[in-house]
């Protein structure tokens, strides 16, 4: 007897730093978004692919909430809005051990949203005893269509999200093959990569002020040849990339290398040159040349 297969797209919505890329990656049960524990790690919609036996589930991780106040917080607002078209459920994550005012107001504006909404309350694992009842309770009201509490970080609760996603997903093809697993080319993978270091190893303001440009991808017999352009838009900012006698940088690089090497199964040559570009965040042609591409 034929078992009828399932499949449908599923946006994950929520602030900055709640947690979604996490919960994307456990979710898909490989890294295919970068994480940080900085607000805004996530630019654009990265797609990841999660296969069962009946089912498939593609998932859109989109930019964290925010006002945007750059040309580069009006694409990732825009990335938000096209995500949630044509999806067949909406999963609006917060982080349980931290709700905000922002978290309340957010939660009201998408259970408003027309079909299936799950609510997820992320990060349990630092909730105290007996302060996630009350949690949920709040929220209820709110009318989504269950309430989840997960732990993207130990994968409490995930198998639950996944069977309430699955038993909501109508019937319908398989929409990639079972080994694809994202949608982000591998050069745009390695920007990412790098961009996470970045994250990683900077402070303050600098991470955000970070673009990276691949300049040449070159496969080869026995390697890759990876040229990367690192942006940022103060001269001060690219001494503090740089680190005292290239220390920084070199660990960034020497991090990525060795992720990309894990990721693609082949050895990597990776160079980064850092340079100063002004203000590049606010405009559009070097937003258009770093892969953000505005809807005009």
């Amino acid at each position: 007897m034929s078992t009828s297969f399932h499949s449908g797209f599923v946006a994950i919505i929520g602030r900055p730093n709640v947690g979604k890329s996490k919960l994307l990656n456990r979710l898909v049960g490989e890294k295919v978004s970068i994480v940080s524990n900085k607000p805004q790690t996530t630019r654009s919609r990265v797609m990841g692919v999660m296969n069962r036996n009946d089912l498939q589930i593609v998932f859109v991780d989109t930019p964290g909430i925010h006002q945007a106040r750059t040309k580069l917080g009006e694409y990732m607002d825009a990335s938000i809005q096209e995500a949630v078209k044509g999806i067949d459920a909406l999963l609006f994550v917060i982080d349980a051990s931290h709700v905000t005012e922002q978290d309340r107001r957010l939660a009201m504006e998408s259970a408003r949203r027309k079909g299936t909404k799950l609510f997820v309350l992320n990060k349990i694992d630092l909730v105290p005893p007996g302060a996630l009842l009350p949690l949920i309770e709040e929220f209820q009201s709110l009318g989504y269509d269950a309430y989840l509490p997960v732990s993207a970080n130990t994968g409490d609760g995930v198998e639950e999200l996944i069977r309430e996603l699955s038993r909501r997903m109508p019937e319908g093809p398989k929409f990639f093959p079972d080994d694809m697993l994202t949608d982000q080319p591998e050069r745009v993978l390695c920007a990412e990569i790098i961009r996470e270091k970045a994250l990683l190893h900077l402070r303050d303001e600098v991470p955000h002020g970070v673009g990276i440009e691949v300049i040449k991808y070159e496969r080869r017999e026995r390697s890759t040849e990876i040229d990367v352009t690192m942006y940022c838009e103060k001269a001060s900012h690219k001494s503090i990339i740089i680190g005292k006698n290239g220390a920084t940088l070199k660990l960034i690089g020497q991090e990525a290398r060795l992720e990309m090497e894990a990721l693609f199964g082949y050895h990597i040559n990776l160079q980064i040159w850092v340079k100063v570009r002004p203000n590049w965040r606010n405009s559009l042609e070097d937003l258009k040349t770093l892969g953000y591409q505005l809807n005009q």
